[in-house]
């Protein structure tokens, strides 16, 4: 009796589990459908705008004036020409590099210096608050304006680009690995510390493991902030470049070329992101699991 009673829970079990999987594939499909049927109609709405009321050749008696907001198709022709023929700084595949490889660059440095002062500040209570009035003067500096400075220090080259991503991603990572030291259960480091732990292993395994969770959420935001860096920088002065290639855009009046160059940045900054989250759910497998249905 027990037995079948036992059989009878598996195979519910079972069951249950298969229903759950089932509709979680639905609701992908679902989500998925509904974010295509929204690029869809935005696009589709901006195109027909741009052509609905037009007389001749006058852009401007149109319902959308496409020689100042573009038009999909425009933006489409633009990037078929990039690819073609290239682009005025070189090909194409060049200024996507050049952007990648600044932005790269600006998140893993910037991020190790966030992560090796903010852990070090958060360690060292005096450190922290002989350094905090220099810390907070500088993150309310406008980081941005330090581009002209960096571009005369460093000139046109990728490393004056660089050092505005660094500038930018740092404060970002610091503040939360601080933030994520601090905020350690202390009742963790006197169990660690009474199990005979040393400095080392109290830090390796306990007070590491507990402020990544900060540290992985700061990345998410600084790699945006990363990009923001390269794009600005080369926006103020750089001979290659996707932020080039929308500041030659916008002085020569090419409305599609600067949405051309924008969609390409938001095709990598996805990208990124999606890289981002794998090495969030790599390295802190140990968290439990949420339950939510909403996912970015």
């Amino acid at each position: 009796m027990t037995a079948t009673v036992n059989s009878q829970s598996v195979e519910l079990a079972g069951d249950l589990d298969l229903v759950r999987a089932r509709a979680r594939a639905r609701r992908r499909w679902m989500v998925l459908f509904l974010r295509i049927a929204v690029a869809v109609g935005l696009v589709s709405t901006w195109e027909l705008g741009t052509r609905i009321g037009c007389y001749g050749s006058d852009t401007a008696t149109c319902l959308i004036d496409r020689f100042y907001y573009g038009q999909p198709t425009g933006i489409a022709a633009q990037l078929a020409t990039w690819v073609r023929d290239g682009t005025s700084s070189g090909p194409l595949y060049a200024q996507i590099y050049v952007t990648l490889l600044e932005t790269v660059l600006g998140f893993l440095i910037g991020s190790a210096l966030g992560i090796v002062f903010g852990v070090l500040l958060g360690r060292v209570p005096l450190l922290a608050d002989v350094a905090g009035p220099y810390i907070k003067a500088l993150n309310a500096m406008p980081r941005v304006v330090l581009g002209s400075i960096f571009i005369i220090i460093l000139g046109f080259e990728i490393w004056s680009k660089v050092a505005l991503a660094v500038v930018l991603v740092f404060f970002v990572v610091f503040f939360n690995a601080f933030q994520g030291v601090r905020e350690v259960d202390r009742d963790l480091v006197s169990n660690a510390r009474i199990l005979g732990a040393n400095p080392r292993q109290e830090f390796g395994h306990v007070l590491l493991p507990s402020a990544l969770s900060w540290i992985i959420a700061s990345l998410h935001t600084s790699l945006g902030f990363a990009l923001v860096g390269a794009i600005v920088g080369e926006y103020l002065g750089a001979r290659q470049g996707v932020g080039l290639m929308i500041a030659t855009a916008q002085g020569t009046f090419n409305a599609n070329g600067v949405y051309a160059a924008m969609l390409i940045l938001a095709v990598l900054a996805i990208l990124a992101e999606a890289l981002v989250t794998r090495l969030e759910n790599r390295l802190i497998r140990w968290r439990p699991n949420t339950v939510t249905d909403v996912t970015f």
